[in-house]
């Protein structure tokens, strides 16, 4: 079944198209007040970005969603969960300092801020799903709780999912830790010993003692303690630590999907979605910088069904010109996969085709310009 996205670029000559307004049309054309009931407790599901990270979703334009939801009766609170890595986001407390500094205050956003998988991620319930990869799924406990969900997405590149959209904001951002520990173990990291420095870099970021060091401290790594969190090759110095692109990526992207449907199943037609097409960068806003954008800034989009909101997205950063200086290294020219530029092992479009086949939603849409 082919689902509608409704669109909004970012042109604006007056005060009635000027962003506020758009997101607000967007939300009314896309019928998310058809879902969301009177005393509703709803999730308002962000990212707030690392510390470091300025490229995530302004609150600004979050307040308009939240003033939207309050105006039906309902009660909207924003959220997210705890990282799997260490980090600014890695337990409640450091989670909540960090997204206050970003701006995610009631003052600004107009809603209370609930960090849905606990003080230290250990609040989840079991949902049973039954697909391919997974029988069930973890989902974080207030996310569960809520009666409806808005799911704003920073539209972005991924170094392991090709890209970060509406999916991977449900399965990931609707995860506690052991949740994101289920995605992540998919894919675990090997060392190339002839290119090793023995700098020991890898072993001091490593929480979970799965770094083993040899008589010349060439590093290992033992797959029985490792969660897969990537930690260690994000401070390899020489890039002797690295995946298995070919067959563990499709698989992590399989148990990311079906995470994301499980994140949504005990909410049947009370989603809705908004995807942010601005600085549109290489990586995830987890990443404790922000990137040049790899294209220009694109629109808003708005949608009740992630893969094709996602879709859509994929297929208009394509469509565009890809910035020069930026990390793209090729793929520059219109039509061009520009995820497949910046991370050329990795297939983003996984995700909506395993989608549509789990039956997350359609890869197929209708393009309503608003």
């Amino acid at each position: 079944m082919t689902a509608t996205v409704y669109f909004a670029d970012l042109r604006a000559r007056s005060p009635g198209d000027n962003t506020i307004s758009k997101i607000q049309r967007l939300f009314d054309a896309t019928g998310f007040a058809g879902f969301i009931g009177d005393g509703d407790l709803t999730a308002i599901k962000l990212h707030f970005g690392e510390r470091g990270n300025d490229s995530y979703v302004s609150p600004v334009f979050v307040r308009q969603v939240v003033d939207k939801v309050k105006a039906l009766g309902a009660r909207p609170f924003l959220t997210d969960t705890n990282t799997l890595y260490s980090g600014s986001r890695h337990n409640a407390v450091d989670h909540i300092v960090t997204a206050v500094e970003h701006g995610f205050d009631f003052a600004v956003a107009g809603a209370p801020l609930i960090i849905a998988d606990g003080i230290r991620g250990g609040h989840f319930i079991e949902v049973e799903i039954r697909k391919k990869h997974l029988d069930t799924v973890k989902i974080a406990g207030d996310i569960a709780a809520a009666d409806s969900m808005i799911v704003i997405s920073h539209f972005k590149g991924h170094g392991m999912a090709g890209f970060g959209g509406a999916i991977k904001n449900l399965a990931m951002g609707c995860a506690p830790v052991a949740g994101k520990r289920d995605q992540h173990i998919a894919a675990r990291p090997s060392v190339a010993d002839e290119v090793c420095n023995s700098c020991g870099s890898c072993a001091d970021v490593c929480e979970h003692g799965a770094i083993r060091t040899n008589n010349d401290g060439k590093a290992s790594v033992e797959h029985g303690c490792c969660i897969g969190c990537g930690e260690c090759i994000a401070v390899c110095q020489t890039g002797a630590i690295d995946l298995d692109w070919e067959q563990d990526i499709p698989r992590f992207i399989g148990r990311l999907t079906e995470y994301a449907y499980g994140a949504v199943k005990g909410k049947p037609g009370r989603v809705g979605y908004i995807n942010f097409l601005t600085r549109i960068t290489p990586d995830c806003d987890c990443v404790p910088w922000s990137d040049a954008p790899i294209v220009p800034d694109i629109g808003i989009l708005a949608s009740t069904d992630p893969v094709a909101i996602d879709a859509a997205c994929y297929d208009l950063v394509n469509e565009a010109r890809g910035f020069e200086a930026s990390s793209l290294t090729c793929h520059h020219e219109c039509g061009a996969d520009k995820f497949r530029g910046v991370w050329p092992l990795v297939d983003g479009r996984l995700q909506i085709r395993y989608g549509e086949e789990i039956g997350l939603g359609s890869g197929a849409y209708r393009f309503v310009r608003i």
